[in-house]
């Protein structure tokens, strides 16, 4: 079984962009279904690139992931919740702990 760890930083890094780009080319996959989903949206992966550089701004890190200043995708993309993806959501997140 292939080991997480050991896999080489460069493959790691490529595959991290490539999903990046994907999210973005996926503007109409809303964050609260990716978080009803999977547990995870574009916040969170903003979140752990933060958290990995240490020095970047939650600001900056969302621009990375969004392509573009976080106010200005949600302007464009976003849309309310519905109270069902909220509850699929809470599910989902539970699951995360």
């Amino acid at each position: 079984m292939a080991d997480l760890e050991t896999l080489d930083d460069a493959v790691a890094a490529a595959a991290f962009r490539r999903l990046v780009r994907h999210l973005r080319h996926r503007q109409d996959a809303q964050n609260i279904d990716l978080m009803g989903l999977a547990g995870f949206c574009r916040n969170c992966l903003s979140d752990w690139v933060e958290e990995a550089d240490g020095t970047i701004t939650k600001d900056a890190a969302r621009e990375i992931i969004y392509g573009m200043p976080y106010a200005q995708w949600k302007a464009a993309h976003h849309s309310e919740a519905t109270p069902e993806q909220l509850e699929r959501m809470r599910q989902s997140v539970a699951k995360n702990a």
